[in-house]
Order: C-alpha cells, then structure tokens, then sequence
C-alpha cells in the first residue's frame, strides 16, 4: 500500500555531525588524526615511539597532539581524563577487543579499525571544502567505492560552493541580530525565511554577496518577502532608473 511518507530501509546507520571540539580523544597508534584535528578536537596517542608513522610523529614533535610513549593501559580512560571517543588501529586483535571491551564498560564510543562488530560508529568518505562538508558511506561494504562517489559529487558542486555557505552563515548570524526572538514562532519564521532565500539564490549571487547586501537583505525578513539577488543590487524596481546608452539596438 503506498503512502506519502518514505519507505523505511533498514541496515543503514544514523549520519551525525559529532560536535567534538575542545573535546579528549583518545588514539591508540595512529589513524584519523587530521580529521579529528580539522574538529577542533584534543588529542592524545598512546604508542610507542618506535609505533609512530612519519605523519603522526611530525604532530607529536609540533605539540599538535599529546603523545603517552607506551602500549593503552586502562588508566587512560579514568572518568576524570573525560575521554570522549576512542580510535584503535593495531595489529593486534585479541589487544584491540580488550580495548573495545574495556571502552564499552567504561561507557566510552569507540572505533576499532576495520572491525565493524566492534565500532561504535565508522567513518566515510569526505568532501571538505571550507565549512561545507560531504560524508558519504557505504556502511562498510565498500570504503574505496565511497572514495570514488566522493570525488564525483565534489567534481559536481559549483566552483565557491564552501564561500557560498560562509556567507549564509554569515547572514544567519546577521538575522538573528535583526530579529532576536526565541520563540520557537520566531525560530520557525527565521528558518522559512532563510530556506526560501536559499533556494531563490544561487551559489553565485552568494559569493557576490556583500555586508551591504546583506543589511539590505535582512530588511525584507519583517515583511516575509525575499527578493532577488538583482533586486538587492539594483533596488526595488519601482525605483530603478533603467538608462538606456545606445548599446541594445533596435529591430
């Protein structure tokens, strides 16, 4: 019987944007390590030196991650290191399912490399450019497919399309300033207003975008109206002074 609402698919996962900034990592070998620091995350890798890969061992000697030159022990999960997740990559998989083990009695999410019985969540395939970001995953059944729909959907985006999201955010954070209500009357009228001038605008008409353009664009939020990038440029058409300098031509 078919109905309006989608057909449910089981066997996927739930897709999260994990907010993991400021917060403890824990890396046991290496893995992962630039992603979790393009988050903003504090990170900690337990190995041995003589472990470490040319990469890891570079942002061990920077001071980009902390370094704990010895194998995982499970004082590094005590609840006052307030660890957050934990990634595993070693050879070893009797050592690498005590560690998941000890994560899940320590209430810990965890990532054991290439063990999906043992992770709490994966990782996928993703497309970064600037705040916008592209996951793709294949639920581990296909890692190196993922990587190459990855690289096709970003051959396919627009050129600027991560500035075209920066000045979104930046004329969000603008509206909320005009209109500061937290209602969630309020909320819902801001997020209407600001889904239609996204789909009304394109990716250029945002990279084009200025804070002057932004002022006057805000000031049609009150009255629900969104005008066109053109209409914002030019002004209301009732006003324009449309001059004509000969380079038209008649029939």
């Amino acid at each position: 019987m078919s109905t309006k609402f989608p057909e449910i698919q089981g066997g996927g996962s739930l897709i999260l944007a994990w907010q993991i900034k400021g917060k403890e990592v824990l890396v046991v070998a290496a893995g992962r390590i630039v992603n979790l620091l393009n988050a903003d995350a504090k990170v900690t890798v337990v190995c041995p030196r003589n472990g470490l890969n040319e990469e890891v061992a570079y942002r061990v000697n920077n001071g980009q991650v902390k370094h704990v030159d010895r194998v995982f022990l499970p004082v590094d999960l005590e609840p006052e290191k307030k660890v957050a997740m934990v990634l595993t990559a070693i050879d070893d998989p009797d050592a690498s399912t005590r560690i998941w083990k000890y994560c899940k009695q320590m209430k810990v999410p965890a990532n054991i490399a290439d063990v999906p019985s043992e992770c709490d969540f994966y990782f996928g395939s993703v497309h970064r450019d600037g705040p916008l970001q592209i996951m793709v995953s294949t639920n581990g059944n296909g890692p190196r497919l993922a990587a190459a729909i990855r690289r096709q959907i970003g051959q396919m985006l627009p050129e600027g399309t991560g500035d075209s999201v920066k000045r979104v955010g930046q004329l969000r954070r603008k509206l909320r300033k005009v209109a500061s209500g937290k209602t969630s009357r309020d909320i819902s009228k801001r997020m209407a207003w600001m889904s239609e001038v996204c789909d009304k605008w394109s990716t250029d008409d945002f990279n084009d975008m200025d804070d002057e353009d932004m002022d006057k664009l805000v000031r049609y939020y009150e009255s629900g109206e969104v005008p066109s990038f053109e209409e914002i440029r030019l002004g209301s058409r009732d006003h324009v002074v449309w001059e004509f300098d000969g380079t038209f031509g008649w029939m």
